[in-house]
């Protein structure tokens, strides 16, 4: 048994390996700060020391060695403590390569979008059929009681891989540490302005994702964006999934709005390979399935399963999860924090509530949309919404003016566009506003990749 402690436990991809390091015999301990829903619920489950806040202390357990967060960084004490007595330490990505991947089959979902969903749902599939696969998510599928499986040696373990940077003293991306034997990747898009100048860098990382799955591997790409373009760069056998004519899979979908399920055809090679249905809604939810049912076939998995696999598939928390409805209102909580999430997130629950008053309540939190990157990207996509409320930008004092999200700015398009939008000066205004004078047969949908001010918990804990 080896003891091991997690500096930065708290973080979703730490958590599930806190518990894979758990299942495979370890002893664990971790620190962080204070933790929110649901990763604070994880924690309790996970039963182990957890430490509040970083400090030397922590360390005096004397673990053979230390799992660094890519959250912590030089000055934080336990690092500078880590540093000064020579321990030994390691990245999550490094750990998971020596001590998990290289002992079983990886199948790897990156891209811009729909990751956790997509990773999810191939999980699902195979444990539905009876592979028993291994797997670590970046999110918390409603059908996992945890999101995070060792699995077995020799099995698929089905990995989130992510783009950004891996470490503090590891600047490559994550997914670079992977092994993927299967490569998915959903979208490629700018994103994580903080770590990367241009799509094109962005791209290159991509490329170097492909140089490393071996010529007997297998790669799928979406069609029906910039993720296309890497098919030139593959080394191993490729397919395409899409909307598009020239998909080697494609979907058509068809809504049935009395049901509340969408429906998707499924074609492989121009023929008919299964129908489908899900609870699951908007084009961007049609191609995560897609993308799933490729992966599954391309391994052997029946399609009987697939099919039945996936009307079983129950969604992921905060991807469009409805957490609450009151009279004539439903809350939904959702992870969007990029333009293109927000705009497919605000088109799926039109096309899902077509008569209801969708009211957007969007925290600038990422790396990306705290910037004025893309002030007209964001501008365009909120507009789907009625409503819009706009909450304080996440540490705005630490963005330069210059660089800074233009909140003003972006409400006055929004007014421009006929829309009701409104500057909210704290999270209890927000609350007050939720809890008072909101529009009747309305649609709230919190859109935020981190706490939105723990409007979610308030509004459980005030209507019951």
């Amino acid at each position: 048994m080896v003891k091991i402690h997690f500096s930065g436990i708290g973080g979703t991809a730490m958590i599930g390996g806190a518990y894979i390091a758990k299942q495979l015999g370890h002893e664990v301990h971790g620190s962080d700060n204070p933790l929110y829903p649901p990763t604070s619920i994880l924690a309790e489950k996970l039963n182990v020391p957890i430490y509040k806040g970083y400090r030397s202390t922590n360390l005096e357990w004397n673990p053979d060695y230390v799992i660094i967060g890519n959250v912590l960084s030089r000055g934080n004490e336990e690092v500078e403590t880590i540093l000064n007595k020579g321990m030994t330490y390691y990245s999550l990505p490094e750990w998971l390569k020596q001590n998990v991947l290289f002992k079983r089959k990886p199948i790897v979902v990156s891209g811009t979008h729909g990751k956790t969903t997509t990773t999810s749902l191939i999980g699902w599939i195979l444990r539905y059929a009876g592979y028993d696969p291994g797997f670590l998510i970046g999110g918390f599928p409603i059908n996992f009681e945890i999101p995070a499986y060792s699995g077995k040696e020799g099995s698929y373990f089905v990995i989130e891989g992510d783009e950004y940077d891996t470490a503090f003293f590891d600047k490559r991306a994550k997914f670079l540490h992977y092994l993927p034997q299967i490569l998915v990747v959903t979208s490629l898009e700018y994103d994580h302005s903080d770590i990367y100048n241009s799509l094109q860098e962005i791209e290159k990382t991509f490329q170097l994702l492909l140089r490393i799955v071996p010529s007997q591997g297998q790669v799928i790409l979406c069609n029906d964006n910039h993720a296309r373009m890497l098919k030139q760069q593959c080394f191993s056998t490729c397919q395409l999934y899409g909307t598009a004519d020239d998909s080697d899979w494609r979907v058509i979908t068809e809504i049935d709005s009395e049901k509340s399920m969408m429906k998707l055809y499924v074609l492989y090679k121009n023929k008919e390979f299964c129908v489908l249905r899900t609870k699951l809604f908007g084009i961007y939810n049609a191609l995560n399935i897609l993308c799933a049912v490729a992966v599954a076939h391309t391994i052997g998995v029946p399609i009987g399963s697939i099919v039945d696999g996936i009307e079983e598939f129950r969604g992921v928390r905060r991807r469009q999860e409805v957490f609450l409805e009151v009279e004539d209102r439903i809350y939904i909580d959702d992870f969007a924090h990029h333009p293109t999430a927000i705009q497919e997130t605000l088109k799926a629950i039109k096309a899902k509530y077509p008569d209801k008053y969708i009211i957007a309540i969007f925290e600038p939190r990422s790396n990306t949309t705290v910037t004025n990157i893309f002030q007209n990207e964001i501008t365009e996509s909120l507009s789907i919404s009625d409503e819009i409320l706009l909450t304080p930008i996440y540490r705005e004092e630490k963005i330069p003016i210059e660089k800074r999200l233009n909140k003003e700015e972006l409400i006055n398009s929004l007014t421009k566009k006929g829309k009701i939008g409104k500057l909210a000066g704290d999270f209890d205004e927000i609350f007050k506003y939720l809890t008072s004078d909101v529009k009747s047969n309305s649609v709230i949908v919190l859109m935020s990749n981190g706490s939105c001010g723990n409007i979610r918990e308030r509004l459980v804990a005030y209507y019951r």
